[in-house]
C-alpha cells in the first residue's frame, strides 16, 4: 500500500525501452496533437494537414499540406480506427537513421526545411 498521497494517484505506465531516435542535447519541445490516418511507428515524419490542423505520415506527393515535414513522432500511435492523439517532437537533435520516411522523402529532401523549424537530423557514430 502506498502512504504517499502523490504516489498514490499515479499508476503502471508500462515499461520504458530505449531507442536510438534522440541524439544530442539540443532542447526538445513536444505536445499532443491529433494523428490521423494509420498506425505510424516512433519517429515517423509528420506533416500538418492544413484545413483540420491534424498530422499524418509526411508524403512529399500529398497536396494538403502535409507533404512538408512539420514534427518527429514521439512514440508509436494507432489511429488506424480514427483520429487519436499522439505525442510528437518540435524540436530537437535526431538519429537520422531512426527516422521512418514517408514516400518520396529522403534525407536530403527534408534536411533544410527541418533545421529551418528547429529540428537537427544526425548520422549517430557507434562509440
Amino acid at each position: 500500500m502506498i502512504n504517499d498521497p502523490v504516489a498514490a494517484g499515479f499508476t503502471d505506465q508500462g515499461s520504458l525501452t530505449p531507442d536510438n531516435l534522440l541524439a544530442g542535447d539540443y532542447p526538445r519541445a513536444t505536445k499532443m496533437v491529433t494523428i490521423t490516418g494509420a498506425a505510424l511507428a516512433k519517429g515517423t515524419v509528420l506533416g500538418r494537414i492544413t484545413a483540420s490542423d491534424k498530422y499524418n505520415k509526411s508524403l512529399s506527393a500529398a497536396g494538403d499540406g502535409s507533404q512538408v515535414p512539420k514534427a518527429i513522432l514521439a512514440a508509436d500511435t494507432d489511429a488506424s480506427g480514427g483520429d487519436v492523439l499522439g505525442p510528437v517532437y518540435f524540436t530537437g537533435e535526431f538519429n537520422e537513421d531512426a527516422l521512418v520516411l514517408g514516400t518520396a522523402h529522403s534525407l536530403a529532401s527534408i534536411r533544410d526545411g527541418l533545421r529551418q523549424i528547429g529540428i537537427f537530423l544526425k548520422k549517430i557514430v557507434p562509440a
